[in-house]
């Protein structure tokens, strides 16, 4: 990999126009302005998510008089609404395009945390907590969008960035909420005020980054999300590949290239974005729309069983009981789903073990928990990639990954929750080396999704991350149920047995289906 990737226009699959690697640095690009929308806005909708547990520890719940089981319901709460959004959000990608399920998630879930500020009591904490976790639903469309625009050669790469650098809204809303808090506090605000007046911060960004999404942002690499089967088979046909993509969906013959068409009125096609930048000739388009060189082979199952369809409720059921989706639904389940139950406690947990520590500092170490998805779950996706290219473009290999560093979590589980730590060094270096595999595990999972039923990515992904929430539901309930919501380390020994044990169970089944057309 050459190091101008990292910025220059990239090298683009012929017939879906994915590109073949990730412009990290290139917002100018149209691949790396859609890379920058799809984790920052994650990042954005985590950090609003989780915006109330860095204070309900001791300033909500002190000024709300909650007990300690009702801090831990509200915890469990929150992820409710986030597992049926998830789920629902999968097929509504697939079938109105991920940008605007994307947006339109941001700019509904901020309803909720604008009135958040009115809460008064237990119940209105409860509510207000369900609602907001409609923006946690927005992991799936930042899945599904990059999916949409980067190629299953960096694939996993580029999905477990977003999700990475998303999932570190996590570790920011700790260390951003009380800071803020304790500006408005130092300004004379009382608590009660103050932490009201903090929910303003994530509001105005939450808002800003949904409209700007909708803006300044296409729905694929060739435009509208409605001619995404039109243009596959054009493409198809202009590199003498022709084969149509469906019975329902023929050849279009027409002269040139793909890149001589104008795109429909409304469409923000990548086009229309660059022919301001560039006179309308092939010659110059050759410049920024770079082809790479793909097999015939490879042309005809990308246009044949990479291209998402409309979802029904027969493909939808079908893709469900796959077993390939269930092994993908238990592991996310015990990686993302022991993350979000872990990142609601753990402040807690820091601060019941070392009382010295007050609010603040206890929220700062378990920040450090979602920042290390800054590289961790980036680290996932990388070493699945890698793993694919060096075994021949093998997805056993990427499977193998999955499954290693869940096991390798569960170990780790198991000897925090044992050793219960007292001494901040080995707490600290304990946890940090269970989030390395914790969260590694979790961009090995969506490096391994876009291979899974392409022509159904949505759907996929939309249940491997709502199965991410029921796990974060299920391990959220063991931690309420340990002593009245208190014994934090027996709930890790808990989570960390089971963690291996539904890793192991469908470890044996295929990465794919039998006779799958693309994905491999």
């Amino acid at each position: 990999m050459k190091l101008s990737c990292l910025w220059a226009a990239p090298d683009v699959n012929p017939i879906n126009r994915k590109a073949r690697s990730v412009p990290f640095l290139n917002v100018f690009n149209v691949y790396g302005r859609v890379f920058f929308f799809s984790w920052w806005g994650f990042m954005v909708a985590f950090w609003a998510w989780y915006a109330f547990p860095p204070l309900l520890t001791h300033t909500i719940k002190d000024n709300l008089h909650l007990s300690s089981a009702e801090v831990a319901n509200s915890n469990i709460v929150s992820l409710c609404a986030t597992l049926f959004v998830r789920f629902v959000a999968g097929p509504a990608c697939d079938r109105f395009g991920p940008r605007y399920v994307f947006a339109g998630l941001l700019l509904i879930g901020s309803i909720p945390l604008g009135l958040a500020p009115v809460v008064h009591d237990a119940q209105g904490l409860y509510i207000s907590r369900f609602f907001i976790g409609i923006l946690g639903g927005s992991f799936v469309p930042c899945q599904v969008w990059s999916t949409g625009f980067f190629d299953k050669n960096v694939v996993g790469t580029a999905n477990a960035l977003t999700g990475g650098w998303g999932n570190a809204g996590g570790g920011l809303t700790y260390f951003v909420m009380p800071a803020v808090f304790d500006s408005l506090v130092a300004r004379g605000y009382t608590d009660g005020v103050a932490w009201r007046l903090t929910f303003i911060v994530p509001l105005i960004i939450t808002i800003a980054t949904g409209v700007a999404m909708l803006l300044m942002c296409p729905d694929t690499p060739t435009g509208k999300w409605s001619e995404r089967h039109l243009h596959a088979d054009q493409n198809l046909a202009s590199h003498s590949s022709n084969t149509p993509t469906t019975t329902a969906d023929p050849i279009v013959d027409v002269p040139g290239k793909i890149t001589d068409k104008a795109s429909s009125t409304g469409g923000n096609s990548i086009h229309e974005v660059e022919k301001e930048k560039k006179p309308h000739h092939l010659s110059d388009q050759a410049n920024w729309d770079h082809e790479a060189a793909i097999s015939r082979e490879e042309m005809l199952e990308t246009a044949k069983g990479e291209v998402i369809q409309k979802p029904t409720w027969g493909m939808v059921a079908r893709v469900l009981v796959s077993p390939q989706t269930l092994f993908h639904i238990l592991t996310y389940m015990c990686s993302f789903g022991c993350e979000l139950a872990i990142n609601a406690v753990l402040g807690s947990y820091y601060a019941k073990n070392f009382p010295s520590l007050g609010q603040t500092n206890a929220a700062n170490w378990a920040a450090m928990f979602g920042f290390l998805n800054l590289v961790t779950r980036p680290l996932g996706g990388v070493v699945s990639d890698v793993l694919y290219r060096a075994t021949g473009r093998s997805v056993w290999a990427k499977k193998i990954w999955v499954v290693g560093c869940g096991c390798l979590t569960g170990a780790l589980l198991i000897l925090i929750g044992q050793l219960d730590p007292h001494h901040l060094p080995t707490m600290v270096g304990l946890v940090a080396l269970m989030a390395v595999f914790l969260e590694a595990g979790n961009g090995a999972n969506f490096a391994l999704v876009p291979h899974v039923h392409p022509h159904a990515n949505g759907v996929v992904s939309g249940t491997t991350g709502a199965g991410g929430n029921l796990g974060g539901v299920v391990f959220a309930i063991i931690f309420r149920f340990m002593d009245a919501g208190t014994d934090y380390a027996k709930a890790f020994w808990v989570i960390g047995i089971m963690t291996i044990g539904l890793n192991l169970c469908l470890c044996w089944v295929a990465p794919v289906p039998r006779g799958q057309v693309g994905g491999h």
